[in-house]
C-alpha cells in the first residue's frame, strides 16, 4: 500500500503436490523494503522455515535464469543475489500439510524438510511460466533487481567504513562519540542526541561509566526513500552504525555484536526534534528491526515544563501534569459557591477537573468549526435521538435559535431514510453544525453531554468565587476556569522547554538521564503490517496518501510549534 506497484495484478500461485497445498501471492513495488509473510496451516510462522527457504531459492533461480536467457546480464557473467531480487517484494507464502513440525520454543518456524523441495519445485514451474507469458513484467522485475545489485556493489566499500575501529580511527571523523567505560552491553546505554549543544550538556551530565553520548548534526537521511548505497554515503548514519557495532545489511548485520542494550533517542520537544526522532525510528525499523525486536530501542522523555515558585522548582512531563499541579495550588486559596454550595480544598479538585475536560472538548468542537454558543444551547435542551423523529421539533428549535442568535442561518430540513429521522444544517459566522441523529450519537458528544450534566447538577450560574479576599462572579464556566488559572499562575514561573540545549548538565541528568528518576518509552512493534504501512505512508515517495493522512488528523493535533 502507498507504493507504486511494478505490476498491478499480483502473481498468484496455488498448487497441490504430495498432499501439500502451496499457495503464494507476490507483488513488486518501486520501494526497497522486503516484506514476506509466511503461514503453515494458517499459523503465522514469523521466523520462516522450510517453506520460506524453498520460496526464496526458487525466486532467485528463476529470476537469474530469465535474466541470463534474455540477455539482461552483461556478457552473461555473474548473477543476481537473492537479496537484490527480493528488493521491493511483498509476498505471502502459505502451505497446508497433514503433519506440520514446528521448531523453537515459540513454534514460529516450520521444520518439515520435504516442504522446501515441494515449494521450490512449484514456484520454479509457476514463476517460470509467468515470466514467459508476461515478458514485459519479467523484464521490469529483473531490471529492478539488477539495479539493486549494482547499488550493492557500490555500497560494499562504504559498508567497510562502518567497521567500528576503522570508521573512528582511519577516516579521521571527529570524535563525536563519547563512549562509556563499561564494556558489558547489558550494562551500557547510548544516547543519540540532537545537536552539539545538547550533546555537550549530555556529555557533562552523564554517568561516564555506563552512558555513552552520540550527538548527530541536523536531520539524518530518510532511509525510506534511499537505496542502501546512498544511505551509507551519509556520514551521520555511518557514524551511528559504527558506534552501535552491529554492522549493517543482510551479510554484515549481527545483533550479538551490539555494544549497548539501551539505545535512547533524545531529541527536542519541537517540530524539528519530532522529525529527527521519526527519521531515526524509520532507520531502525527498516535497517535494524532486530534492535526493536530485542527491546533495545527507547525514546527519552525530557520534561516539557519547569515550574518554579519561590525557591522550589519542579519538572513537569506534559500539559496534563502541569494542569493537575496548578489545580493542586488553586485549591489552597480558592473557594467556589455554586447554587448555595460552597466548594473548597479537596472537594473543589474534581469540579475543576471536570470543567477542564468540558472546556477541552468544547475547544475540540471549535477546531471542527462548531459554534460553542449553539452547542451549549443544544446541550442545555438535552436533545435525544427521538427528538429527530418529528420534523416539527427541528422547526421549533430553529426558531428559538434564531431569536437567541440573530446571525444564525438554517438550511431546509431533510429526511434521513437510513435512521428514519430529520436533520438540518446550522450556520453562524464560520461555524456550522449538521444537527442530526449522527451528531448526537458520537462518543465526543456523549462525553460532552455527561460533563455538562455533572457541572449543571452542581447548580446554575452565577458562579461566585473567592480568592483570598477578592470576590468575583461569572456566568460561564470558561470565564470561571480562565480566571482560576490566571490567579493561580501569579507568582509562579513556568518555563516551556523547546530544546534540550536549554537545560544545563545538572538539569539534563536529573530529568532525563538519571535511571532512578527518568521516564523512557520502549519502542515495540505490535503489528508489523500496520507499522510498515504507516512508515510507507508518512516517509515514502507518494504525496497523496501522506496528505490524506495529515488532513484526516490535522484537527486532532495540539501544541503544534509553528
Amino acid at each position: 500500500k502507498n507504493k507504486t506497484p511494478i505490476h498491478k495484478k499480483p502473481i498468484y500461485v496455488v498448487r497441490e503436490k504430495d498432499g501439500v497445498i502451496v499457495e503464494i501471492a507476490l507483488q513488486y513495488n518501486d520501494g526497497y523494503a522486503e516484506m514476506i509473510y509466511t503461514f503453515a496451516n494458517n499459523i503465522n510462522t514469523k521466523e520462516g522455515g522450510t517453506h520460506l527457504s524453498g520460496f526464496k531459492a526458487a525466486l532467485t533461480r528463476t529470476s537469474n535464469s530469465y535474466a541470463s536467457s534474455s540477455g539482461l546480464l552483461k556478457n552473461g557473467k555473474g548473477g543476481i543475489s537473492g537479496d537484490d531480487i527480493r528488493e521491493g517484494l511483498t509476498a505471502v507464502v502459505s502451505v497446508k500439510l497433514p503433519d506440520p513440525q514446528f521448531e523453537g520454543q515459540t513454534k514460529m518456524k516450520l521444520g518439515n524438510t520435504e516442504v522446501k523441495g515441494l515449494v521450490e519445485s512449484i514456484v520454479n514451474d509457476a514463476l517460470g511460466a509467468y515470466f514467459e507469458e508476461n515478458p514485459s513484467i519479467a523484464k521490469k522485475i529483473v531490471e529492478k533487481a539488477i539495479q539493486a545489485s549494482r547499488a550493492r556493489d557500490a555500497a560494499r566499500k562504504a559498508r567497510e567504513l562502518t567497521r567500528r575501529k576503522g570508521a573512528l580511527e582511519d577516516t579521521g571523523l571527529p570524535g563525536k562519540l563519547a563512549d562509556c567505560s563499561e564494556k558489558d552491553p547489558s550494562q551500557s546505554e547510548i544516547f543519540i542526541v540532537e545537536g552539539d549543544s545538547a550533546g555537550g550538556s549530555a556529555k557533562q551530565g552523564r554517568d561516564r561509566r555506563t552512558q555513552a553520548i552520540l550527538p548527530l548534526r541536523g536531520k539524518i537521511l530518510n532511509v525510506e526513500k534511499a537505496r542502501f548505497d546512498k544511505m551509507l554515503s551519509s556520514e551521520e548514519i555511518r557514524i551511528m552504525i559504527t558506534a552501535l557495532g552491529t554492522g549493517i545489511g543482510h551479510d554484515d548485520f549481527d545483533i550479538s555484536k551490539i555494544r549497548y542494550h539501551k539505545i535512547v533517542i533524545m531529541t527536542d520537544a519541537d517540530v524539528d526534534g519530532a522529525h529527527i526522532r521519526t527519521l531515526l525510528l524509520t532507520f531502525f525499523f527498516r535497517q535494524m528491526p532486530e534492535v526493536i525486536e530485542n527491546g533495545y530501542l527507547y525514546i527519552a522523555q525530557p520534561p516539557l515544563f519547569r515550574v518554579k515558585k519561590g525557591k522550589r522548582e519542579k519538572y513537569i512531563q506534559n500539559e496534563a501534569e502541569l494542569q493537575d499541579m496548578l489545580f493542586e495550588i488553586a485549591i489552597e486559596d480558592v473557594q467556589l459557591n455554586i447554587g448555595g454550595k460552597e466548594l473548597r480544598g479537596k472537594t473543589l479538585l474534581p469540579v475543576l477537573r471536570r470543567i477542564a475536560s468540558y472546556e477541552k472538548l468544547i475547544d475540540w468542537y471549535i477546531r471542527r468549526r462548531k459554534d460553542p454558543g449553539v452547542l451549549g444551547y443544544i446541550l442545555k435542551k438535552n436533545i435525544s435521538r427521538d427528538f429527530f423523529k418529528k420534523k416539527e421539533n427541528l422547526f421549533d428549535l430553529i426558531e428559538i435559535l434564531k431569536r437567541r442568535f440573530n446571525d444564525i442561518r438554517a438550511s431546509d430540513v431533510f429526511y434521513d431514510e437510513e435512521h428514519e429521522s430529520y436533520s438540518v444544517q446550522l450556520r453562524r459566522h464560520n461555524f456550522r453544525i449538521n444537527l442530526d441523529y449522527n451528531f448526537i450519537s458520537t462518543p465526543e458528544y456523549k462525553e460532552l453531554g455527561e460533563l455538562y450534566k455533572v457541572i449543571r447538577e452542581l447548580g446554575e450560574p452565577p458562579y461566585k468565587i473567592r480568592v483570598k479576599n477578592e470576590e468575583k462572579e461569572f456566568y460561564e464556566s470558561r470565564q470561571l476556569f480562565d480566571y482560576i488559572m490566571s490567579v493561580t499562575k501569579k507568582g509562579i514561573s513556568i518555563q516551556r522547554y523547546k530544546g534540550l540545549g536549554e537545560m544545563n548538565p545538572r538539569q539534563l541528568w536529573e530529568t532525563t538521564m538519571d535511571a532512578e528518576k527518568r521516564t523512557l518509552l520502549k519502542v515495540t512493534i505490535d503489528d508489523s503490517v500496520l507499522a510498515n504501512e504507516i512508515f510507507t505512508t508518512l516517509m515514502g515517495d507518494q504525496v497523496e496518501p501522506r496528505k490524506e493522512f495529515i488532513m484526516k488528523r490535522a484537527l486532532e493535533a495540539q501544541n503544534i510549534d509553528v
